[in-house]
């Protein structure tokens, strides 16, 4: 599989990964990938004694930690990425893989004003009335910069890192190869859809690249909230705002990671908690999109209580049909209705593979019986969603990516809400949503919508019928209506047979060549006519041969399969 590697590039980064997975202690997933095989046929050296002695005595989720780290900005934000799966990961992994950092040193002021020079069209000077040259932040995808404008308005402009997108793209093309080859020699790994997770990463990274795209997000969110004081979402300067380039207002506000600074300014903790609880719920539960990132370090505080937020590089969407199976999971758990909460993970897993009903439905009773008698003002959210979360991981089951963003932002805001109020009840602040999503669904409007979508549905039906039988009864009396079905392990066994008719044919031509060119050497004659039989006799001796060396050969390739 390493072949389809195209170029020496990529080979030198596949050395670049496989010395740092040794030096973290994972050289036999190395060997296991075929990695280092490739590496020696292209002439690359490994050195297998790297592992150094006190990064093995780390835990392993802290070696993968280091590792993805010392790999760059594309693992960095795999890993990030695989720190919302709580469906797939224990928790040991999660709070570990949360701690990956994308602070990288920044680039100087010089090094990027080409590229800003190009996106905004002019110089920055003639912009700006000013421009600090010292970035304020800087990540691995890009750096901000505070300005003033020509106004007096204080922004921020964020830049991407210049070539960023180029490296990226490399890294995304050898991770999926990494992730086929894992999925195919790694059976331990095939339940977590390694291709599958990389190819959402890839869509989720390329997202994060366009600016533009991150600052339409943000104004959707705003205009969900338009009339709502509560959340200050930062103005977007279009004119000069692109893929590379985002520039908007800056929020004068406390850090979320600041508590001191909010107890100094006086504000009410516990009604920012409540807040902060209220805008994620609306933005889950009410309109389907929302901010999937809500660390402290997106969160500012305002000085009249409301709490700004940025960076929307990473949002998710939750259909109308999921929403309400949020709700009726929920009301499930308290009315004690098991069936309605092993509905719902089933819904949830589809496309998981094979799924075990009666055991899930066993380990759903058993989950269920936990809350018996516990009124939802009681029900702590993030540990119940930790514990639908571990019973999917023991049944070998994962969520949609959407679903997998909306639990790691309530188990995130749920944390945030107690370290601002160690009472924050983040099942009680839910409750109104619950009850106005559940309100919605049985509503007259929404129920004649629904009406009207599945009469429609019949009617295309009906409609497209008569046509359908038409075509049908055509193609079988003209002979071409033809069934197919596909049986994978069929489809296996008869590769193998026609594997198996290939060596056979090509043994007894070898076989064939041989007999062949022993009669001509040994037939009688003499001259000219004689060594031209004996030149025949040696060409078939070699063609022979050669068929007996691609026999082995396949034989051999064969067996490592």
């Amino acid at each position: 599989m390493w072949e389809r590697l195209g170029t020496m590039r990529d080979l030198g980064r596949v050395q670049e990964i496989a010395s740092v997975l040794i030096r973290y202690g994972f050289g036999d997933v190395v060997r296991r990938i075929g990695a280092a095989a490739a590496l020696e046929r292209a002439g690359h050296l490994l050195h297998w004694h790297a592992a150094e002695e006190g990064l093995l005595q780390l835990e392993v989720p802290a070696r993968v930690r280091h590792a993805l780290q010392d790999l760059g900005p594309s693992f960095v934000k795999l890993g990030q990425m695989l720190a919302t799966r709580v469906d797939l990961l224990p928790p040991s992994w999660i709070a570990e893989l949360s701690e990956l950092q994308n602070a990288v040193p920044a680039l100087r002021y010089q090094d990027i004003l080409p590229q800003l020079i190009e996106d905004l069209g002019e110089d920055p000077d003639d912009v700006f009335a000013a421009i600090d040259p010292v970035p304020i932040a800087a990540a691995s995808l890009a750096q901000a910069h505070r300005a003033v404008l020509a106004d007096g308005t204080d922004v921020v402009l964020k830049v991407r890192r210049p070539g960023i997108r180029d490296t990226i793209e490399a890294d995304l093309r050898l991770l999926r190869h990494l992730a086929e080859i894992a999925e195919a020699e790694l059976p331990e790994l095939r339940r977590y859809q390694p291709v599958r997770i990389v190819q959402q990463f890839g869509v989720s990274l390329r997202r994060e690249l366009d600016f533009a795209a991150e600052c339409r997000s943000a104004e959707r969110i705003a205009a969900n909230f338009a009339g709502h004081g509560e959340i200050v979402i930062p103005r977007v300067y279009w004119q000069w705002t692109s893929e590379r380039l985002n520039v908007q207002e800056m929020l004068d506000g406390i850090p979320g990671r600041d508590l001191a600074a909010v107890d100094a300014a006086g504000l009410d903790r516990r009604q920012l908690a409540r807040t902060g609880a209220g805008i994620v719920l609306k933005m889950v539960l009410e309109d389907g999109f929302f901010h999937a990132d809500p660390h402290p370090g997106n969160i500012f505080y305002m000085p009249d209580g409301a709490i700004g937020v940025i960076d929307f590089g990473m949002v998710g969407r939750v259909s109308e049909q999921r929403r309400f199976q949020i709700v009726r999971l929920l009301h499930g758990l308290v009315g004690q209705d098991s069936r309605s909460v092993a509905d719902v993970l089933v819904d949830w897993t589809e496309g998981s593979g094979d799924i075990d009903e009666g055991r899930l439905q066993e380990a759903v009773d058993v989950f269920v019986d936990q809350y018996r008698g516990v009124p939802l003002k009681d029900l702590r959210m993030g540990a119940m969603l930790v514990d639908v979360t571990a019973l999917l991981r023991e049944h070998g089951l994962s969520l949609p990516a959407e679903l997998a963003l909306m639990i790691k932002a309530f188990l995130t805001l749920e944390g945030m809400g107690r370290q601002l109020d160690p009472d924050f009840d983040m099942a009680g602040e839910a409750r109104p949503f619950l009850e106005r999503a559940m309100l919605a669904r049985y509503s007259p409007v929404a129920v004649a919508r629904r009406g009207k979508r599945a009469l429609g549905n019949v009617v295309d039906l009906l409609r497209d019928m008569p046509r359908d039988l038409h075509r049908l009864l055509q193609y079988a009396r003209r002979g071409r209506l033809h069934l197919q079905i596909e049986v994978t392990t069929l489809k296996a066994f008869g590769d193998k047979v026609d594997r198996a008719a290939n060596r056979l044919t090509m043994g007894i031509i070898t076989a064939a060549l041989i007999i062949g060119s022993s009669i001509v050497m040994h037939s009688n004659g003499g001259g000219f006519s004689s060594r031209w039989m004996l030149w025949v006799g040696v060409a078939g001796f070699i063609g022979a041969a050669l068929g007996g060396v691609w026999i082995l050969f396949s034989m051999w390739r064969g067996g490592r399969r």
